[in-house]
């Protein structure tokens, strides 16, 4: 009886073991379900680099200190720039790292969108690895409805909601630092909208006070987030990446129209963590850079049949995919 019972206990066993390698790898084979890199992206609506570096921003200036910057980062391709320089096709550009000729998103209707053909870059790791966990918190409700695909968690602050974007910002900040407390993501994006509002009240410009307290009053989120990051017990072993971008600048209380402004088509990247550069991105980048800094670095091979526009600046070469 003794031995019975040892034969079932070892087979109850074995049955656990299995079932938590199957947990961790996908039971047809020993590809991975998940990666073993983590990455959280932040857009902040509307900054203008020259703003960025007048404000008091304690959270992002850490982050470049600790990988690699540019303020030169542009909205237009030189392969393709036909879009309008405001919103729609910039969250499109950054969240799918194609331009506007293929994921068909010239203005803020969306009409024409294309975004089976030319996804979300959560959907690129989802295929590569199905057990990953996403998330996306957003106020602009347009993204929300017509870009994200495949998040596990989607918080939306939707436009009904009278709170300005201000308020927004913060509920979203405090649901995404939840979301990065208790639960057990590898992909995360988190969209600020109030700076751009207040751009369109007073002005996008660095000699705006409300512009840069708006700036300001993002950067505090971002460093909550960071200190969810980093309140993780395993965060080291995790190595997470973080990104940071936008998707315009503005000149007076506008942005469209800005093909030829600078102050709205030069906008800046940051790309932080142990795999990033150190110091300025000497190379050329673009925001469709975004979504391919993100794939390479949680282990997602770019495939030349997803034609992606975008490639893998601020991060170490060593770590690259080939392209």
């Amino acid at each position: 009886m003794v031995n019975s019972y040892a034969r079932i206990a070892g087979i109850v066993l074995a049955f656990w073991s299995v079932t938590d390698l199957c947990n961790q790898t996908v039971c047809h084979g020993s590809e991975p379900s998940v990666p073993a890199r983590r990455v959280l992206v932040i857009g902040i609506d509307g900054v203008r680099p020259d703003a960025l570096e007048n404000a008091n921003t304690p959270a992002i200036d850490k982050l470049i200190a600790a990988g690699s910057f540019t303020k030169n980062t542009k909205i237009l391709g030189n392969r393709y720039c036909e879009n309008e320089t405001i919103s729609g096709p910039g969250w499109s550009s950054f969240l799918t790292g194609v331009w506007a000729d293929k994921h068909g998103v010239h203005d803020n209707t969306f009409r024409g969108r294309n975004y089976d053909a030319y996804p979300h870059f959560f959907v690129y790791l989802k295929r590569k690895f199905p057990n990953a966990v996403t998330g996306s918190f957003v106020d602009w409700e347009p993204i929300d409805t017509y870009i994200v695909r495949d998040a596990d968690v989607r918080e939306v602050r939707p436009a009904s909601n009278k709170n300005s974007l201000e308020q927004k910002d913060e509920i979203l900040a405090e649901a995404a630092v939840q979301f990065l407390t208790r639960q057990d993501p590898h992909a995360v994006f988190v969209y600020f909208g109030q700076v751009d509002e207040v751009g369109h009240q007073d002005g996008f410009h660095p000699s705006v006070p409300s512009y840069l307290q708006a700036i300001q009053t993002v950067d505090l989120h971002i460093a909550s987030l960071i200190g969810a990051i980093q309140s993780r017990p395993d965060h080291v072993q995790e190595n997470w990446l973080i990104i940071i971008s936008t998707d315009h600048g503005g000149r007076g209380r506008k942005h469209r129209g800005g093909h030829d402004v600078p102050e709205i088509v030069t906008t800046f990247l940051v790309v932080s963590g142990d795999e990033a550069m150190k110091g300025e991105i000497q190379e050329p980048s673009y925001i469709v850079d975004v979504p391919v800094i993100a794939l390479t670095h949680l282990g997602v091979p770019i495939e030349g049949a997803w034609q992606l526009d975008g490639k893998a600046v601020g991060i170490r070469q060593e770590f690259r995919n080939d392209q």
